[in-house]
């Protein structure tokens, strides 16, 4: 083994380390910064919190169909915004017929996605009815 090899050997090691320690790092550090007190919590133990706010209904209420899909519209287009960045600055080509090609490319991707937009307004996920839960 050639040291060039040890060296590529050692850099994938550690790249695998630091993956393993994103991945189980924030398991330990809320092991060990969570509180272990259990005085004054008497019949608040078992209590969902949420951002400090009282809970509204039960904790295993299921969510609507409408919030996946809202979700999903989020990361088809942060995705495409992350395609869009790199495709500008690849398409720089010299010459007016390569700058036209380019420009009417990325077009007609955006008015896809345009339609795309279109179509789940007219099918309602952008609208957000909030349910309502009675205390009995």
């Amino acid at each position: 083994m050639t040291s060039q090899e040890l060296i590529d050997l050692i850099y994938i090691v550690v790249f695998c380390m630091g993956g393993i320690g994103f991945a189980v790092g924030p398991f330990i550090l809320v092991y060990f910064l969570q509180p272990r007190s259990t005085r004054n919590t008497v019949g608040k133990t078992l209590q969902v919190v949420e951002c400090g706010m009282p809970p509204i209904g039960d904790a295993w209420i299921k969510f609507s169909a409408v919030y996946y899909l809202y979700a999903l519209m989020f990361v088809a287009f942060a995705v495409d915004i992350l395609f869009l960045m790199p495709v500008a600055l690849v398409y720089n080509k010299p010459g007016p017929v390569g700058d036209l090609q380019a420009f009417l490319e990325i077009l007609i991707f955006v008015g896809i996605l345009s339609l795309v937009i279109v179509y789940a307004w007219k099918k309602g996920v952008f609208q957000w009815q909030r349910k309502t839960y009675s205390d009995q």
